[in-house]
């Protein structure tokens, strides 16, 4: 094995898979290690990362723990909001969307301090390595990735926390009430994989949702909530302004208490493969509908289908890894473009579950209750125009049904 790298920049959590790489790192490439910890709303305690750190004889100037939740709203969970973008019909890219700014700062921490690559701790099967990866390389064409999942003999839990025991990694060793689940979250979602979720047929414990009341047990009366919009953005809930991360904890907070948010969905994986997750979105399912609703009296009709025919490419685009290639930053110009006029204000109801939308209105809004009423519309719309219309559109239809016949 190559002994060329003198430093290198870790995504670390703390627990046991970033503590052995650490280990693992120093004792297969000799080099210095520095960490990194991004705060992207995941409700943890992040400090007890840097002691760990610490203890494993990391330079306290070698420690990165910064706050991104605010940039990981404003600059990542929004723009993909303004595009509607929803993978495979359900998944709202909750982990998808974090990994470029992990990544993103992974490569700008490694150009800060000399370092001469980076590493993760995703694995071999699944999606998280290639979004590091390619939005790394996208990013720094020459850094060079370590993935140790792909390099190491060693497999699961027994055996890296056999390798702490004779390396003397400080970890927590008792799994006690450990979730069987694997675990993954920020301030869009929180993600579980893994234990029984690996059978498709078992449906998840009710004791597994963390964020989410059970719609059974939330609240007998709905919640309403009126959400601002400016250029397709929420900028204010009930009239109260609020920056980007505000509005999408105060959204999971209400959401989660009305039972809002839960998804059980089998995936396919860019790698291939197929994966069975349950997912609590509650803020991000209402930023959905209530954007769609505000766009349904503000956007054009065949500007809003065209943007729905994008969205799907996008959503494979974010889910893929390619947040930074040029398709998606092309697609991203056009959905943007279009939010010009996405202002207004949506009332929902939350209700065991359920969003319904309750209102919208707009000073930019198309609707046009003149044309639109079954009432007398006092010439506003001449009817009779309607007759050419279908003519018109019916026209290779009556050739093509008498040609057949």
């Amino acid at each position: 094995m190559s002994n060329s790298i003198d430093r290198v920049v870790l995504a670390y959590s703390g627990g046991l898979d970033t503590s052995v790489i650490l280990q693992w790192l120093r004792d297969a490439y000799e080099c210095d290690i520095v960490t990194f910890t991004a705060d992207l709303g995941q409700g943890e305690e992040l400090e007890p990362a840097r002691a760990k750190a610490l203890k494993m004889g990391v330079p306290e100037d070698q420690i990165f723990i910064e706050d991104l939740r605010e940039e990981f709203v404003r600059d990542y969970v929004f723009p993909v909001f303004r595009s509607n973008a929803i993978y495979e019909g359900e998944y709202l890219l909750g982990t998808s969307i974090a990994r470029p700014l992990i990544a993103k700062r992974l490569v700008e921490i490694a150009a800060e301090t000399g370092a001469d690559a980076i590493s993760h701790g995703a694995t071999g099967k699944g999606n998280d390595q290639v979004r590091f990866e390619l939005n790394a390389y996208a990013l720094t064409p020459d850094i060079r990735v370590i993935a140790p999942w792909r390099e190491w003999d060693l497999g699961g839990r027994e055996t890296l926390l056999a390798y702490a025991a004779e390396r003397d990694i400080p970890i927590d060793k008792t799994r006690g009430n450990k979730s069987p689940f694997s675990t993954d979250a920020n301030l869009l979602h929180i993600s579980y994989e893994g234990g029984p979720l690996e059978d498709p047929w078992t449906e998840p414990p009710a004791e597994m949702w963390r964020w989410t009341t059970s719609p059974e047990e939330a609240p007998n009366e709905g919640t309403y909530l009126e959400l601002t919009y400016r250029k397709g953005d929420i900028v204010a809930i009930d009239g109260v302004q609020m920056s980007p991360a505000t509005v999408l904890a105060e959204l999971n907070r209400i959401g989660g208490a009305n039972g809002v948010g839960r998804t059980d969905i089998v995936e396919n994986r860019f790698v291939g493969i197929k994966s069975r997750g349950a997912y609590e979105t509650p803020g991000g399912m209402i930023m959905l509908k209530a954007h769609r609703a505000i766009e349904s009296i503000t956007l054009d009709r065949d500007a809003a289908h065209l943007k729905d025919d994008m969205m799907p490419k996008y959503a494979e685009l974010v889910y893929n890894g390619f947040w930074f290639a040029p398709e998606r930053e092309m697609l991203q110009s056009a959905i943007d473009l279009s939010q010009a006029h996405v202002n207004g204000d949506v009332r929902v109801k939350l209700y065991k579950g359920n969003i319904t939308i309750a209102g919208r209105r707009s000073d930019d809004s198309l609707f046009d209750e003149a044309i639109a009423t079954f009432e007398e519309d006092e010439g506003a719309y001449d009817q009779a125009d309607a007759e050419g219309f279908i003519k018109l559109n019916a026209l290779r239809l009556r050739n093509l049904a008498r040609k057949r016949s």
